[in-house]
């Protein structure tokens, strides 16, 4: 299986820390060794790396370890290939534009019998993995439910893809990260889980690798800052594990949804 990795938070914020933990379960502590990715927003644009080696042997993903860009989200995958070959155009985050925003996707997991399942015709996948095309039948069934215009209600909106997350599970394991950048929507099968920093700010720990950060010497008393990952990357926090279906959306690191 995959891992993911997200952020959703209230100022423009750097997942150095994170990211350099998550990059050791690629090839050093996890068999995630077939290609990962990280998009980056920035407004209504983004910047995406991505590469088809292990992210721990990856220089582009030394330069995400070292350069800290600024973002209030994030979105990242380290995978372990089971549908589609091991290459750049299979690699996550996947990205279409939908309503004139970039819509941003993650899946962790493997579905079975699903080609007859997704019909699409407007959002074709690029690559050949099972993802890919679960995310372009989402964007598919969420343009036949709400038309060509972005709602001004996004609620019933993440609701709806929720219940499509549902009828996906049904064909094996769906983890999933989406954001449209401005919320942050997570759905678990079986492996999710996330924290959300605050003031009073301290010291975290990673799992993965010797590095220790005071979070009290790079943030300020008014930031709030949410990670989503599949497994916890630190070791002396408290991270909430989702349950089997449930789903959260976040916006500038709040929870709002789920």
């Amino acid at each position: 299986m995959c891992e993911l990795l997200a952020m959703s938070a209230n100022v423009p914020t750097d997942i150095v820390f994170s990211f350099t933990g998550l990059a050791e379960r690629g090839g050093v502590t996890g068999p995630h060794v077939d290609g990962w990715g990280i998009t980056f927003y920035e407004g209504k644009g983004n910047r995406t790396f991505k590469d088809a080696c292990p992210s721990s042997k990856s220089h582009i993903a030394d330069l995400i370890k070292s350069y800290p860009i600024k973002s209030e989200i994030v979105v990242s995958h380290i995978r372990q290939a089971n549908r589609g070959c091991v290459s750049l155009v299979n690699t996550h985050p996947f990205t279409r534009e939908l309503w004139g925003r970039y819509w941003t996707y993650a899946h962790n997991g493997q579905l079975s019998d699903y080609k007859g399942k997704f019909t699409v015709s407007r959002f074709q996948p690029v690559g050949d993995t099972d993802s890919e095309l679960a995310f372009c039948w989402i964007l598919e069934s969420v343009v036949n439910h709400f038309g060509e215009q972005e709602p001004e209600n996004m609620q019933p909106v993440f609701d709806y893809i929720a219940k499509l997350a549902d009828e996906i599970r049904e064909l094996g394991v769906f983890n999933m990260l989406l954001s449209n950048g401005i919320d942050l929507m997570a759905y678990c099968t079986n492996n999710l889980c996330h924290i959300t920093r605050r003031a009073p700010f301290g010291k975290a720990t990673l799992i993965d690798t010797d590095v220790v950060i005071d979070f009290s010497q790079e943030t300020t008393p008014n930031d709030v800052v949410t990670v989503i990952a599949t497994r916890p990357l630190t070791n002396n926090e408290n991270w909430v594990v989702l349950s089997p279906g449930d789903w959260k959306l976040f916006r500038k690191g709040e929870l709002v949804l789920g």
